[in-house]
């Protein structure tokens, strides 16, 4: 309802027109209406610049304008308000043709009057107020759809397209102007993404089940030119004013981004970050659909439990860059050898497992192991280094072993522990005598780590002889285990353990601090001990901190440095030629003496040999147990005192046990000998007993 002055522009040439025009709308019983009159087209324009005017009846053939041509001048001037056309009987059908081109109606110059007049301008002033606001509801509604992140799409009740957004256009290939009237599958071609085949459409189901439906999952967009794309999408019918489905809108969007991340994700959490290969969580989910298949298929398979041998060496001695590589190069290789139905897993560290699945024999396990140990044996060039790593294999057998997935990685492990028992780069199948060592191993190590806070570890000392003079030159340090209830442990059962779990550390740190502690009291009570000699092993000696925990224990136990000798095997020695050169000298400056442990078992270069600040050479008992009957022994003793003498170092021969060793030693000049024929390893009071007593209660009688 119009509740305001009308303001009505006549654009009329014939005055009679414009009168019975004025008469009928300034006699209207509402008295609502000003009219104003020009008889000219250009007129009307000018006047329609000055604004304020709310209708217009316009005759089309005017003295400076005719037909559609007047129309349109005017239409294009003023498309915001409604225009009415005036025309006799005769120029109906162009009347009409502007109707078609925005006119609001037309009227017929011999039917006014003073009632029908005035409601026609009140119904199109109110017409086109209202198609104005459709219009701009509808431009609020095209740019809200096309600034929202989604793609939209409309159909109507027959599947053809209506409607599309800017997003829709971009994601499908279609613009709006191609896209109307063209079926939905054309438009919006969509495929399942694993079978490839179409998808349902989800505008049928929609309009089908009448309630708003989800797009099944993975889906695929293939654009018009046949980029892909992942979505994810709904459908939801649309009705009409009595609740009659009239179509449908789909609202979609690219997901192909955010799937990638989860795919990222989840491939993430499922692989090993260094070498991609599967992890512990995916090799577990494979170990158990491989059983459950091997069980329907009356088959074997096999876990191999795969450990890098020595790889902490290369860590320590190249850094963990070049450690890095070496595993992503024994990764790549094992990856190589395997088939494609095999998993090879990286479990952290230098850890790897290789699922076998369904095999038909144990035996084929064992193939596939060599296959492995000869791979890796290669040579690896990782930066210009040339390193060598062999690996321990354990095998365990489904169903022989356990059906159980956790039980055969667990047996698996059991076994590679007895491969590296057995002296390394090798295989072992799993026994079950083995699991029970194994139990009985954790329990040593569990009591192992509580046995230096209850202080169940013991010194013995073995003396050393001077064959020049019969005095004791020297006492070495042996550590032994004294477990409640259970007695004496030798170190061959525990120090391997102690290596293994790490354990070794702290306590050689024991051993030092200890022989030095007991050395001091001896030297203070005026008994003649000499140096006391230590074993250091491997791990002690690469840790960072061992030149800083040798001179802290000297400074603590009050010990000169000259009192202290340090044994290291040849394998630790040459493990890293250039550093632990560094660190040996450092230590003879202090004054420690150094002696080569069990001399001629390694691999030992002479020339670094020579360079090491070394002070003593031990030769192995191996060696020493048959000089007296064996050429080969005897050669090799007697050329490591004469090397040992051309160098200016000492010799120390172990394990001696009879005269006729000693006779031998003696004869070739051998500076120093230890053994059973002297004396056990004894407790520190006993031996403080030997050193105010003399060696002379320690030689035989016929020495």
């Amino acid at each position: 309802m119009i509740d305001k002055d009308i303001n009505v522009l006549v654009i009329e040439d014939h005055a009679a027109t414009a009168e019975v025009i004025e008469r009928a709308l300034v006699g209207d019983p509402g008295g609502r209406f000003n009219v104003q009159r020009v008889a000219r087209l250009s007129d009307g324009i000018d006047r329609l610049k000055q604004q304020g005017i709310d209708a217009i009846l316009v005759d089309l053939f005017l003295p400076d304008s005719q037909g559609l041509e007047t129309f349109d001048t005017l239409f294009l001037a003023v498309r915001h308000i409604p225009v009415l056309v005036l025309c006799g009987k005769r120029e109906e059908d162009i009347a009409t043709q502007a109707v078609h081109r925005g006119a609001q109606d037309y009227l017929l110059k011999d039917h006014f009057d003073g009632y029908w007049l005035p409601r026609v301008l009140r119904n199109a002033i109110e017409r086109k107020a209202l198609e104005d606001a459709l219009f701009v509801e509808k431009e609020r509604a095209q740019v809200t759809l096309n600034s929202i992140g989604d793609a939209v799409l409309s159909t109507d009740i027959a599947g053809n397209v209506t409607y599309v957004n800017q997003v829709a256009e971009s994601l499908t290939g279609w613009s709006l102007a191609e896209s109307l009237g063209k079926p939905l599958a054309a438009v919006f071609n969509i495929v399942e993404g694993s079978s490839r085949i179409p998808a349902a459409n989800p505008m049928e189901m929609a309009v089908r089940e009448n309630q708003t439906v989800g797009l099944s999952a993975n889906c695929i967009l293939i654009r018009r030119d046949g980029f892909e794309s992942a979505i994810e999408d709904s459908a939801a019918p649309i009705h009409d004013r009595v609740g009659k489905v009239t179509g449908a809108v789909i609202v979609f969007r690219d997901v192909s981004q955010s799937r990638s991340v989860a795919a990222k994700m989840s491939h993430s959490a499922q692989h090993d970050f260094l070498t991609d290969m599967p992890n512990r969580l995916l090799l577990s989910d494979r170990l158990d659909q491989a059983i459950g298949l091997a069980s329907r298929h009356g088959k074997k398979l096999a876990v191999l439990f795969l450990d890098l041998d020595r790889f902490k060496h290369v860590n320590d001695s190249l850094g963990h860059r070049i450690g890095d590589k070496l595993l992503q190069s024994v990764a790549h290789r094992l990856v190589g050898c395997m088939r494609g139905s095999d998993t090879v897993s990286r479990q952290g560290g230098d850890e790897f497992i290789v699922l076998l699945s369904e095999i038909e024999h144990a035996q084929d396990a064992a193939l596939s192991a060599h296959k492995i140990l000869s791979v890796l044996a290669a040579s690896h060039s990782i930066d210009g280094n040339d390193l060598h790593i062999t690996t321990s294999i354990g095998i365990s057998i489904y169903p022989d072993d356990s059906q159980d997935g956790e039980r055969l990685i667990q047996s698996a492990d059991t076994a590679m522990y007895h491969a590296k028992e057995k002296g390394r780069n090798n295989y072992q199948f799993f026994r079950q005598e083995m699991n029970d060592r194994a139990v009985e191993r954790q329990i040593l190590e569990a009591s192992l780590r509580r046995a230096l806070a209850r202080r169940e570890f013991v010194l013995n000392y073995q003396p050393k002889i001077c064959l020049e003079t019969g005095t004791i030159a020297g006492v070495e340090a042996l550590i032994r285990w004294q477990r409640p209830a259970l007695g004496l442990v030798h170190p061959a059962r525990f120090v391997p353990v102690a290596e293994d779990c790490g354990l070794i550390v702290s306590i050689g740190q024991w051993v030092l601090r200890e022989a030095c502690r007991q050395t001091k009291a001896w030297l203070d009570a005026g008994l003649p001990v000499g140096q006391v000699s230590v074993n250091i092993s491997a791990l002690e000696f690469t840790n960072k901190d061992f030149l800083g925990n040798v001179r802290a224990i000297l400074k603590d136990t009050g010990l000169a440095p000259c009192a202290l000798e340090l044994e290291l095997t040849e394998s630790v020695l040459m493990r890293d030629a250039e550093p632990t050169a560094t660190l040996l000298r450092a230590l003879s400056a202090m004054g420690v003496g150094l002696a080569v442990d069990d001399f001629g078992t390694g691999y030992s270069s002479l020339s670094y040999l020579s360079r090491f600040p070394v002070n003593t050479l031990k030769i192995d008992q191996s060696f020493v147990r048959d000089i007296d009957t064996d050429p080969n022994d005897a050669t090799i003793v007697s050329a490591v005192i004469a090397m040992g003498r051309s160098l200016n170092q000492r010799v120390i021969a172990e394990g001696v046990e009879t005269p006729g060793q000693l006779a031998f030693l003696r004869s070739h000049g051998c500076s120093e000998a230890q053994g059973y024929l002297f004396s056990r390893p004894v407790a520190a009071h006993v031996l403080a007993g030997l050193l105010e007593t003399g060696a002379d209660t320690l030689l035989p009688a016929t020495a």
